[in-house]
């Protein structure tokens, strides 16, 4: 907001200028080129969407951890006599009561929560209340974005160590069912062949090395075929 004193002036697109006279105001300049007044004073007001962003805010969650969170703010001023006249700093208006706004958003969740989900920041609810704040000043909330959640770097180390554990631990209770399996499929392989003797015979022959000679024997007597193992 910059205040001028000219015998002509031109209002570039997307502002505006209040014309005041002894102090009130006289005419809204649109964009273009005007006569004034000699003594007339002319503020010039930014009418283009404009991009807000609080500085980083330490705020602390409901377990008292404390993040630092970064949120900005798209807005537009729609009512710019509202905007000149009614705050010294509209926008600072606007600021305060976004971050207010966010410091009790983050103060009824769990660091646990906002680490798994950044939404638990709620943007709706700043937003609400910087429109409320801005409407008094002729400043319109468009959107805001909850752009970064920084949680401590212990806190961080502590999340990952046990995202791992329960990796580990999962891959261990695999392990346990794969054999667990194996265990029991021998076991019914081994009872099989109690009940099959001849069955048995068969698969020792096959596990014989190559090249081993197999001596198979009847009852009580001696040998009575000796022969190579073809596999």
């Amino acid at each position: 907001m910059n205040v001028f004193t000219f015998d002509r002036i031109t209002i570039a697109a997307g502002q505006c200028a209040l014309e005041y006279r002894d102090g009130t105001l006289a005419r809204v300049l649109q964009p273009g080129r005007h006569r004034l007044p000699a003594k007339a004073v002319v503020v010039r007001v930014e009418m283009r969407e404009q991009v807000l962003t609080l500085a980083p805010q330490e705020v602390l969650t409901s377990d008292a951890v404390s993040l630092r969170v970064t949120v900005a703010l798209r807005l537009a001023v729609t009512d710019a006599v509202a905007y000149v006249e009614a705050a010294a700093d509209p926008l600072a208006a606007v600021y305060l009561a976004a971050q207010i706004a966010l410091r009790d958003n983050v103060a009824g969740v769990t660091a646990e929560e906002v680490m798994q989900r950044s939404t638990r920041v709620d943007a709706a609810a700043i937003a609400a209340a910087a429109g409320v704040a801005g409407t008094r000043t002729g400043v319109e909330v468009l959107e805001v974005y909850v752009k970064d959640v920084l949680v401590p770097a212990e806190i961080r180390t502590a999340a990952m160590q046990l995202v791992t554990a329960k990796a580990r631990g999962a891959a261990q209770l695999e392990a346990a069912r794969a054999e667990t399996a194996a265990l029991r499929a021998l076991a019914n392989a081994g009872k099989l062949l109690d009940a099959h003797p001849a069955l048995a015979q068969l698969r020792l022959i096959q596990h014989v090395p190559y090249g081993s000679r197999v001596v198979l024997a009847v009852g009580d007597n001696a040998p009575t075929d000796v022969a190579s193992n073809p596999d």
